[in-house]
């Protein structure tokens, strides 16, 4: 049985994880670099950057048409500001076979909103 903090966990990643997935279906990094921190931690598929810049270069690179869904798999809330997120992401491109990626990620409470601190993908074996 989850609590209610834990709903509430979820609630926050999915609040933050939805803007992502909306602005990489769109093929807008700008909007999906917004939602990160300005000091973000950033591990796509290629070697890692920080900040938001970094984010947008990675999902500007990215092939027009290429779509996510998500899974929340489990979220832990180490501290009142921070929620950690454990997601299955599956990215799904118009020429080529889904690619699924485990997701690790790190939301950080700003002045600005919940934001993603920290970012990390590694293949699902």
């Amino acid at each position: 049985m989850w609590t209610v903090a834990k709903v509430q966990d979820i609630e926050i990643l999915r609040s933050v994880l939805d803007q992502w997935k909306a602005g990489i279906d769109a093929h807008e990094p700008q909007k999906v670099a917004a939602i990160f921190t300005e000091d973000a931690i950033f591990q796509g598929m290629h070697p890692y950057g920080v900040g938001r810049n970094g984010v947008a270069a990675y999902y500007d690179s990215q092939p027009l048409g290429m779509t996510v869904t998500y899974r929340v798999l489990e979220t832990r809330r180490p501290t009142e500001e921070l929620v950690l997120g454990y997601v299955r992401a599956d990215f799904a491109y118009p020429d080529r076979a889904t690619v699924s990626l485990n997701l690790g990620t790190l939301i950080t409470h700003t002045g600005a909103g919940w934001r993603i601190l920290h970012y990390q993908v590694s293949p699902v074996i």
